[in-house]
């Protein structure tokens, strides 16, 4: 088995709507709450952070996904939505919305835009992100495939 190993310093040096800082080997950034919840915006959020794993972990899934299958592909592009809910004080990371869009090769058959159908379903499940999410926050695909275009 083998095991890796990530690590993250935080520094909040004030109160609730201050600004803090979080550092890791490739990303350094101030981090608050964002305006929608009165925070003061600046940098990024948990939330934010929350919706940039799932849809990173995703895509790369896909993409390797896509790679071992021998899917050509002249594009992949993808839109996350992420969706908090806040009832009676409690926040929610409730949904989070992948909507990858795969411009396939110019030669892609019939039988290429069905494995494509197919891989965008299995890479959400096979993503660890959302493995980790599950039974948490629902994770939804909605796909756009398309044929080659020029």
């Amino acid at each position: 088995m083998a095991e890796h190993e990530f690590h993250l310093h935080a520094n909040w040096p004030g109160l609730r709507n201050d600004v803090g800082s979080i550092e890791m080997k490739n990303l350094k950034t101030k981090v608050s709450i964002p305006p929608e919840m009165d925070g003061p915006g600046i940098g990024t959020n948990p939330d934010e952070m929350l919706l940039g794993a799932a849809a990173t972990c995703y895509i790369i899934t896909l993409a390797a996904m896509m790679e071992r299958s021998n899917l050509k592909k002249s594009d992949l592009q993808m839109e996350s939505l992420g969706i908090v809910d806040v009832t009676n004080g409690v926040i929610t990371y409730k949904k989070i919305i992948h909507k990858p869009t795969i411009m396939l090769a110019e030669n892609a058959s019939e039988k290429d835009f069905m494995l494509a159908k197919k891989l965008v379903e299995k890479a959400e499940s096979s993503c660890m992100i959302s493995r980790a999410l599950q039974g948490n926050v629902e994770v939804q695909v909605k796909e756009l495939i398309l044929p080659y275009s020029s």
